[in-house]
C-alpha cells in the first residue's frame, strides 16, 4: 500500500473540517490556501457557490511573497475588500493546515483589519 502524501492527509482533514464549517449569505466562509511560494484567501458563500472576495500574495500590489509578512498583507487586503462589500463576520476555514505560522498571521491580520470570526 503506498504512503499517503502530506497533501493527501491535508485534503482528508480539510474534508472533515468542511462537514462542520459552512459559509452562509449572512456569514460566509474565509478559506485559506497555502502554496510553497504564495498564500491565497477567499470569502465564499457556500449556499450560492460564489466567491465574494479574494486576495493573494501573487498580486502586483503585494510586496512580499508567501512569507508571514505576505500573509499579513493578504489578510489585511482581504478584510478591507470584504468590508467594502458589506461583509463584517465570517467563519474561518484553515483548509486542513495547522493554525500556525502563515495561516495564523493571515487570520490575525484579517481580525485586526475589522473582520469578525
Amino acid at each position: 500500500m503506498p504512503r499517503e502524501s502530506k497533501n493527501d492527509i491535508r485534503l482528508r482533514i480539510h474534508t472533515r473540517i468542511r462537514h462542520r464549517v459552512k459559509g452562509t449569505t449572512e456569514r460566509p466562509r474565509l478559506a485559506v490556501f497555502r502554496s510553497v511560494k504564495h498564500i491565497y484567501a477567499q470569502v465564499i458563500d457556500d449556499s450560492k457557490g460564489h466567491t465574494l472576495v479574494a486576495a493573494g500574495s501573487n498580486e502586483k500590489s503585494s510586496v512580499n511573497g508567501g512569507n508571514i509578512a505576505g500573509a499579513k498583507g493578504v489578510g489585511k487586503a482581504l478584510a478591507e475588500r470584504a468590508q467594502q462589500k458589506g461583509i463584517k463576520s465570517v467563519v474561518f476555514d484553515r483548509g486542513g493546515y495547522l493554525y500556525h505560522g502563515r495561516v495564523k498571521a493571515l487570520a490575525e491580520a484579517a481580525r485586526a483589519a475589522g473582520l469578525e470570526f
